[in-house]
């Protein structure tokens, strides 16, 4: 099968057009022709190692984000590059534009369990009417979070606001009493609190792991099949 072919499918699932004009999403790597759908968060070193030649590897981030002013054969994200060109293997990246049409949605419905919620760009809201400290159970058991960090303005909550990733910068474009999402930094937990806004901090690969499962249910809609291959997370916990 050709990249361009599937690129049209995964076009479809998720519009390329409505990526982020800061994110680089689509065709990253081209070798025109493959022979097996590899489907993972990140790429790196170990997942490349192990697979097949003339692979096409689908993944959520971007292996080249920004701009290379150098390849090095020794230095991240050119060294995979270089054996992605080896290997006669393609990349392609579904970013911002996954978020927005697939990834919220699977994540949020499949994972956490919310059914009925509303969406809005990269934000779904659902309506909970319960405890904070109900809500951060039930976020901490579905994404197998041992230590969650959470901002506790108030004992109840409404309305939630979710995010998977990094969400933070949305912070103001919404109304709700807790925002799920995940990267979050002090100051933004400061102003937060500040502010009697809850927050959960659902990490971002605790959160976004979920990718290639979610694309793989997409494309058997179109009859295609793919591996997952499992990213590490870089962060480990003592």
């Amino acid at each position: 099968m050709k990249t361009a072919e599937i690129y049209t499918i995964l076009d479809e699932i998720a519009p390329f057009s409505d990526a982020e004009s800061w994110d680089n999403c689509g065709i990253l790597v081209d070798n025109k022709d493959f022979d097996s759908i590899t489907l993972t968060l990140d790429l790196d070193e170990k997942i490349l190692e192990f697979s097949e030649n003339n692979t096409l590897f689908i993944t959520h981030h971007p292996l080249i984000f920004k701009g290379l002013k150098a390849l090095s054969s020794t230095k991240f994200p050119s060294s995979l590059v270089f054996e992605l060109a080896k290997k006669n293997c393609s990349l392609i990246a579904m970013h911002t534009n996954y978020d927005k049409h697939a990834l919220n949605d699977f994540v949020l419905s499949e994972i956490l369990g919310i059914k009925e919620y509303e969406k809005n760009g990269f934000i779904c809201e659902f309506i909970w009417n319960s405890s904070f400290d109900e809500l951060a159970k039930k976020v901490k058991n579905a994404f197998e979070i041992k230590h969650l960090r959470v901002v506790k303005s108030s004992e109840n909550v409404e309305k939630v606001a979710f995010c998977t990733g990094s969400g933070a910068d949305l912070i103001g474009s919404f109304e709700a009493d807790c925002f799920l999402t995940g990267d979050l930094k002090y100051h933004t937990a400061f102003e937060a609190r500040h502010d009697k806004l809850s927050l959960i901090d659902i990490e971002h690969y605790a959160s976004e792991k979920y990718f290639a499962q979610s694309l793989e249910k997409a494309l058997k809609k179109y009859g295609i099949s793919a591996k997952i291959a499992n990213s590490l997370n870089p962060f480990s916990y003592m």
